[in-house]
C-alpha cells in the first residue's frame, strides 16, 4: 500500500506547525503548478521547430525504428506541441504526460546510446586552430584546444541531464495528474 503522506502537511508532524496552511495554500500549489507549466512549455518549445518542418524529422524518427518516418515524424511534433500544452494547461493530463514521457524515455535512450563522439574538428580544423586561423575567436581558440573533444562531452553530459530531467517530469505528471490550479480539477472524474 502507498502512504500518500507525502503531500500531508499534518500540523503535528510539522516542526513549525504554524506553516501547515502556507503549505497547503501557497508552496505545494505554486510549485506544482510552476513545474508542470515548465514541463509543458519545454515541449512546446522543442516541438515547435518540428512542427513548422513536420517531416523535418523522418530519418531520425526511422533510425530510432519507427517506421514509416513520414507518420512519426509529425506524429511526434504534434505529440510535444498539443502534449505541452495540455500540460502547461493541466488538461487531460495524465494521458498527455504518460505520452510524452514514453517519447522523452526513448530521446533519453538515444542521448545515452548515440554519443556524440570525441572530435568536434577534423584535422584540417584542428591545423587551422593551432595556426591562429581568423576563422575562430580567442573563446573558440581556448574551447576547441583539445579539437572540441571536452566541448563535445560538456554538450553529452547536458543532452542527458536535461532528457533524464524532463522524462522524470512528464513521468511525475502521468502519475500524479495536473494536481493544483490545473483544469483536470474541474471535472470530477480524471484519467
Amino acid at each position: 500500500m502507498v502512504d500518500a503522506s507525502i503531500f500531508s502537511n499534518d500540523r503535528d508532524k510539522l516542526i513549525i506547525p504554524p506553516l501547515s496552511g502556507f503549505y497547503d495554500r501557497i508552496a505545494q500549489p505554486m510549485a506544482w503548478g510552476l513545474f508542470r507549466l515548465a514541463v509543458g512549455g519545454m515541449l512546446v518549445i522543442e516541438g515547435w521547430p518540428k512542427i513548422m518542418a513536420p517531416f523535418a524529422q523522418v530519418g531520425f524518427v526511422e533510425k530510432l525504428g519507427f517506421y514509416p518516418g513520414w507518420l512519426w515524424s509529425p506524429t511526434l511534433a504534434v505529440m510535444q506541441v498539443v502534449g505541452g500544452l495540455l500540460i502547461a494547461l493541466g488538461l487531460f493530463t495524465r494521458p498527455a504526460a504518460l505520452a510524452n514521457g514514453v517519447m522523452l524515455a526513448i530521446t533519453l535512450y538515444f542521448h545515452m546510446a548515440n554519443p556524440y563522439g570525441d572530435a568536434f574538428l577534423t584535422q584540417a580544423g584542428i591545423d587551422a586552430l593551432k595556426a591562429g586561423s581568423d576563422f575562430f575567436t580567442p573563446q573558440a581558440v581556448a574551447r576547441l584546444a583539445d579539437g572540441g573533444t571536452g566541448f563535445l562531452h560538456q554538450v553529452q553530459s547536458k543532452a542527458e541531464l536535461a532528457s533524464l530531467f524532463w522524462t522524470g517530469g512528464a513521468f511525475l505528471f502521468a502519475a500524479f495528474g495536473g494536481g493544483y490550479l490545473s483544469l483536470d480539477r474541474l471535472f470530477r472524474k480524471q484519467f
